[in-house]
């Protein structure tokens, strides 16, 4: 019987290159009524069986954690048994020890396991410091034996390269990736490959358009269901249903080439990207289970032809805007639901902002002891202008993050602005000015390309100064904003 091939992640973990996704299993229980473990659990041993061994789910995909451990039950004692990915989803604050061991043991509880094969760890916005404490916990929970590895979702480059510096040893990264979002192809692949990161990707399909059922078709209005209506939105991004129906030609002129369907052309597409491990389709329990035509996939590769063509395509489309993960995070937002600013601007500052005695102005404090006793804040706000102190990227525990690399401490610092300058009442579109120190001069350019992540549309007027820094830090930025200066430019 053919299966899918495997691929290893970690020292001591391999895993099936097609993962079953269990997402829908939250869609099927949207009603209120819980799946029957036990017979879902059979759904699931067929795709094991069938060598679709490695499950995906996360705390909030309704009871598929509780359904994989119940076929992990069955496999108790084995040489071998399923391997599961869970995906720990909390909301943004501090990440104190009591809260990160509350959240994993949780997860190790559903699924009835003592150690999780891989756990998975999201956040939604980098400007809130506390993703770092959450991830040092999870380390430590690794080395006790709680978690094999250890994993994130929709990093961007910066952000994966960030926590790989301070110490974090990241197994992979699971993130939007087809031929419509090509967007994980660029500098996220090519810092895996440098770091040995796996990548999982999902969407690959985009929730089953990239298929022949949709060739010729008329754009559909008024879609109902989640994971099209996401995937619609990604499409729309991608230079709209015309541009979308000439990659579905070519991606069926390859497939007719082949013998196989135009959905396999799609998912092979992004498994020979070396950075790919695997990808994760769908598992509707019960319903439309393809296993035989998904491994066809495995059975051909695209040639230099097909290849070509395919950049042909891809080169006349619009690529999806900013890195993997902006779309939970930053306009456009591309998700089922649509725009989040709602669910981001409820988010808890990391920082206190307090009215000022004098010059009727706001002061933004990091909580520090040493403010008060050195007589500094944060940042300032007088009137319409922003005045952010100089930033190191020191954490909440007063230690450096990711000493020795410039690029990383640059990340960390930016974010650290952004939160500073949203508790004035400001954003980062609104600064007009930054001023950069450099322990060394010859760092100058992984600074300046983090700066630029962030600043690129902006352009604001900058200084870089080769300076002597306290400590272990490489880099140090000041901000000046005027709020509504973005406005008043366009």
């Amino acid at each position: 019987m053919q299966t899918p091939p495997r691929t290893r992640i970690a020292r001591d973990l391999d895993i099936s290159r097609m993962v079953c996704g269990l997402w829908q299993v939250a869609d099927m229980e949207k009603g209120g009524t819980t799946l029957d473990p036990e017979r879902a659990a059979d759904h699931l041993a067929a795709y094991a069986q069938a060598g679709f061994d490695s499950f995906d789910m996360a705390d909030h995909y309704g009871s598929a954690e509780v359904i994989t451990g119940t076929l992990m039950k069955r496999h108790a004692g084995q040489p071998r048994r399923p391997v599961a990915f869970t995906k720990w989803c909390p909301e943004p604050g501090p990440m104190t020890r009591e809260v990160v061991r509350r959240g994993v043991q949780e997860r190790l509880d559903r699924l009835g396991v003592s150690c999780v094969d891989l756990l998975q760890f999201h956040w939604w916005s980098f400007e809130h410091p506390a993703w770092l404490d959450a991830l040092h916990e999870m380390k430590a929970m690794q080395q006790e034996g709680h978690i094999r590895a250890i994993g994130v979702t929709n990093f961007d480059a910066a952000h994966l390269s960030l926590a790989l510096a301070d110490g974090i040893p990241i197994a992979t990264n699971q993130v939007s990736f087809s031929m419509v979002d090509r967007r994980a192809a660029g500098d996220l692949s090519e810092l895996c490959r440098a770091k040995g990161v796996r990548l999982l990707a999902y969407g690959t399909l985009c929730g089953g358009f990239l298929s022949a059922r949709w060739l010729g078709k008329p754009e559909p209005r008024d879609i109902a269901d989640w994971s099209k209506s996401k995937y619609k939105r990604f499409i729309d991004a991608g230079g709209g249903w015309g541009s979308f129906q000439t990659l579905l030609a070519a991606a069926d002129r390859i497939a007719r080439k082949h013998g196989v369907s135009l959905s396999n052309v799609a998912t092979r597409w992004v498994l020979e990207h070396d950075s790919v491990a695997a990808v994760i389709i769908g598992a509707r329990l019960g319903e439309n289970e393809h296993r035989d035509d998904n491994l066809k996939a495995f059975g051909f590769a695209l040639d230099t032809e097909d290849q070509a063509l395919l950049t042909e395509v891809f080169g006349a489309m619009t690529p999806i805007p900013g890195d993997c993960g902006d779309e939970y995070r930053k306009p456009p937002f591309l998700t089922a639901s649509g725009d989040l600013s709602h669910h981001l601007s409820a988010i808890p500052s990391a920082y206190e902002a307090m009215p000022m005695q004098h010059r009727g102005g706001t002061r933004v404090s990091t909580g520090s002891v040493w403010e008060p006793i050195a007589g500094y804040s944060r940042a300032v706000r007088v009137k319409d202008t922003i005045y952010v102190s100089g930033t190191t990227a020191t954490h909440s525990s007063s230690r450096c993050v990711a000493p020795g690399d410039p690029g990383a401490q640059a990340v960390y610092i930016l974010d650290k602005i952004a939160a500073s300058l949203a508790a004035a009442g400001g954003r980062i579109e609104d600064v007009v000015r930054t001023r950069i120190y450099l322990r060394d001069a010859a760092n100058w350019e992984p600074v300046s390309r983090a700066h630029g992540r962030v600043f690129g549309r902006i352009l604001p007027a900058n200084t870089l100064v080769e300076a002597k820094l306290v400590g272990d830090y490489d880099v140090e930025i000041e901000a000046d904003a005027v709020i509504g200066s973005a406005d008043d430019m366009r």
